[in-house]
């Protein structure tokens, strides 16, 4: 909780400060890469510095959880931190790397604004900041401990055993441990970080679900190579790498799994939607639920550029076709009625409603009790939840999953 005397200044200085985030977050990276150049080269994704989505991301969390301070001051802060704590446990952050990251982000604020930072105002920020930063710490440390292991210490080789193509541009690998004991545990919905070297020596990471259920001896990733639309971003390292160079019997570095999107265990109704490669996490959920309890109902949405471009497009269908309380409803912005080769030319499971253009669940019965999980493009997202709100759900009972840096709070 803020302190009494900082509140009111907060609240004052929170427009100014909000309407100067974009200046502040690039001074700030700027200046912590001056300092320690090694961390853009092997912690943070160059191609989300590039073109800004990181900046963006940051001042998006920092407007929201000072917001929360000082006008919903009965909200946790565990509804704004709690993706980007699983996102740090999955990088291996530690407790020290915050004092570097409070000491540049403090001075941008300084920098930009200039003489409106009073010692008042710098203390009010400054408790704002380690507020946000304690708190994440907390969180972090719970994360760790969960894991069985000391903060920060996360990753484990693992080797490639095997590679299948997806799709027209997706692969997935499955992963084994190179002594050949089972792999650790996770939740349906968690994923690994992934650490290559790149030609230049940058030690890039990059976050991939796990696309099966927990239970077996492996995991599995399925990667998506990303490539720039326009020219003027770096296509994606990561991806690119693996897509590239992943083979059986390469040994890749490996965090332990983390993220808050997971299955609940209830007996209530649920609704998976996904676009383009998030349908990795509801592979897992479906799983799962094929094996604890397929008796739940579940609305299972997919959206896709087109049936050559859906990855585990059969796989998916299988795993509906495995609930006797399942629909499946694909929607295809090109060539809805044609199947891709990669399928050995067969159609989508018998039973699934396959439509051409954008996806919509506007005309779908949900019930009111409804819990959905999210993942995809974050306009995808943003408009299947108010959709789904439209139909009575509550807002607590839809969760999502970004890839890349969370943006919806800065929408």
């Amino acid at each position: 909780m803020l302190s009494t005397q900082s509140v009111p200044i907060v609240r004052s200085t929170l427009p100014a400060v909000g309407a100067s985030l974009g200046a502040i977050t690039e001074l700030f990276y700027r200046r912590m890469f001056e300092e320690r150049p090694e961390l853009l080269s092997n912690l943070f994704n160059r191609a989300n510095q590039a073109n800004g989505t990181q900046r963006e991301a940051l001042a998006g969390a920092v407007a929201a959880f000072a917001t929360m301070l000082v006008e919903r001051t009965d909200e946790r802060p565990d509804a704004i931190l709690g993706r980007i704590a699983n996102k740090h446990a999955s990088l291996g952050i530690t407790a020290d790397q915050y004092t570097l990251v409070g000491r540049h982000l403090l001075g941008a604020v300084g920098e930009v604004l200039g003489d409106a930072v009073t010692p008042a105002v710098a203390a009010a920020w400054d408790e704002v900041y380690w507020l946000m930063a304690n708190a994440l710490i907390a969180m972090e440390a719970r994360l760790y401990a969960g894991a069985g292991v000391d903060n920060g210490v996360v990753w484990q080789d693992m080797e490639i055993a095997e590679r299948a193509e997806e799709s027209l541009d997706t692969a997935s690998f499955v992963l084994r441990r190179p002594d050949g004991l089972p792999t650790g545990l996770f939740l349906p919905g968690q994923y690994v970080s992934i650490q290559v070297e790149l030609p230049d020596g940058a030690k890039q990471i990059r976050q991939y679900s796990l696309s099966t259920a927990p239970g077996r001896k492996t995991w599995r990733i399925t990667v998506k190579q990303e490539r720039s639309a326009d020219g003027r971003v770096p296509e994606g390292e990561v991806s690119s790498w693996l897509h590239a160079y992943g083979r059986p019997g390469q040994i890749l570095k490996v965090s332990l799994p983390f993220g808050d999107l997971v299955l609940h265990e209830e007996a209530s109704p649920l609704l998976l939607a996904s676009a383009g490669i998030g349908i990795t996490p509801m592979l897992s959920m479906l799983e799962h639920l094929a094996v604890t309890s397929p008796e739940r109902p579940v609305i299972v949405i997919h959206a896709d550029r087109s049936p050559a471009h859906h990855a585990h497009r059969l796989e998916l269908a299988e795993l509906a076709g495995r609930l006797p309380s399942a629909s499946l409803h694909l929607w295809y912005e090109n060539k809805a009625g044609e199947w891709c080769e990669s399928g050995a030319g067969e159609p989508a499971e018998p039973g699934a409603h396959v439509h051409e253009g954008w996806a919509d669940v506007t005309g779908l019965a949900v019930p009111e009790n409804t819990t959905a999980y999210l993942c995809g493009p974050l306009s995808f997202m943003q408009t299947v939840r108010s959709d789904l709100l439209t139909h009575g759900l509550r807002p607590a009972a839809i969760h999502y999953e970004v890839f890349g840096p969370d943006l919806w709070l800065s929408k």
